[in-house]
């Protein structure tokens, strides 16, 4: 028998999601059965909604999720009943060439749970879950190697942001920038991965760290996370990040929008030979443009960053370090706990520009 539990459906693309019954099916062989405690609603879930990412539907969105272990398939053997969890929504399957050569977050096998169909409707109609979590619903089912235990010290609502914001944000500065001491960086949208790429410069040791957003109302969050400048884009941003930095521009610039003028002007506000780091997801027609002289002159270098580049089993562990220092506010990052009902007001927010990051709580 499947287990009966409330979830946040979304039926079509463009829709409203409702809350409705759902029956798991049980875990199988390397499955397990998560009770969530709180799952953050990130931009990829209304990236899903709206079409400008592909999802089957009906579907269950939500990937950045903590909980507890409360059930447990067979062969499963690196978690236990009761283990607290960080749900991992890309886990890397270790053996294709992109794991073997050191880049598991590239991994061709990572979605392989994302069309996968892991509950029914009332009426007996598949639903599917988002990125492979379905974490919008008090309980899901997900692969073992999906879950990336967690330590009590580490509270469950603030962990559900190390799934997916606060890894692929610091990760980004970490691991595909590389950010050293005394360099300056730039971000570019003031989000949960943006707030979160802030942290990141400052661990790093970044002496300037510039955040861009058009809500002023992020300025003080941002500033308490980090960054030593918060500006609102114009058509001078770059010139007035120039002038903050030398006259050069910045050492790195990390966008986090996915827009196509912005990914441009991150890259016109990097200094020679400086680089910038695309980490928003954008839609396939949105083009930028650059040319032929710029590239070559301006010896910059521009690269994508899926996932912030990291390995979940090792980075998280970095992640939970920094937040036991006291170096990395994940409080801070939580601007509104809401419940299932409210998913769709979280992406209201999100479409607006508004908050940090929204994190549904179950009781």
């Amino acid at each position: 028998m499947g287990h009966q539990v409330p979830a946040s459906v979304l039926r079509e693309v463009g829709g409203r999601p409702a809350v409705e019954e759902i029956e798991l099916a049980p875990p199988g062989a390397g499955q397990v059965r998560v009770k969530l405690a709180a799952t953050g609603v990130c931009h990829s879930d209304l990236s899903l909604a709206t079409g400008t990412m592909t999802q089957v539907m009906p579907v269950v969105l939500g990937h950045e999720g903590a909980g507890v272990v409360v059930e447990v398939g067979a062969k499963v053997t690196s978690v236990r009943l009761g283990d607290r969890v960080v749900l991992n929504w890309a886990p890397a399957c270790r053996a294709c060439w992109f794991c073997e050569h050191g880049e598991p977050y590239l991994c061709q096998n990572a979605g392989r749970a994302w069309g996968r169909t892991h509950a029914r409707l009332a009426d007996g109609s598949p639903v599917y879950p988002g990125l492979g979590v379905g974490g919008f619903a008090g309980e899901t089912v997900v692969d073992a190697t999906s879950c990336v235990p967690l330590p009590d010290d580490v509270p469950l609502v603030e962990a559900a942001l190390l799934g997916c914001a606060v890894l692929t944000g610091v990760g980004a500065v970490r691991n595909a920038a590389k950010v050293r001491p005394g360099e300056s960086v730039v971000v570019f949208g003031l989000g949960g991965v943006g707030l979160s790429a802030v942290q990141g410069a400052r661990i790093a040791g970044a002496e300037q760290v510039i955040a861009v957003d058009p809500m002023p109302g992020k300025a003080e969050l941002a500033r308490k996370l980090g960054a030593t400048e918060v500006l609102v884009p114009g058509p001078d941003v770059g010139k007035r990040i120039r002038a903050l930095t030398g006259g050069r521009g910045a050492d790195h610039a990390i966008e986090c929008v996915g827009r196509a003028d912005t990914i441009r002007t991150a890259w016109s506000s990097t200094r020679r030979g400086g680089q910038t780091t695309v980490v928003g997801l954008g839609a396939a027609t949105d083009q930028v443009t650059f040319n032929a002289l710029e590239v070559g002159h301006f010896a910059r270098t521009l690269r994508g960053c899926m996932y912030g580049s990291t390995d979940p089993a090792v980075d998280i562990a970095f992640l939970i370090d920094r937040y036991r220092d006291g170096s990395l506010d994940l409080r801070s990052m939580v601007s509104q706990e809401i419940g299932l009902a409210d998913v769709g007001e979280a992406f209201d927010r999100l479409s607006a520009g508004s908050g940090a990051r929204s994190v549904v709580v179950f009781d």
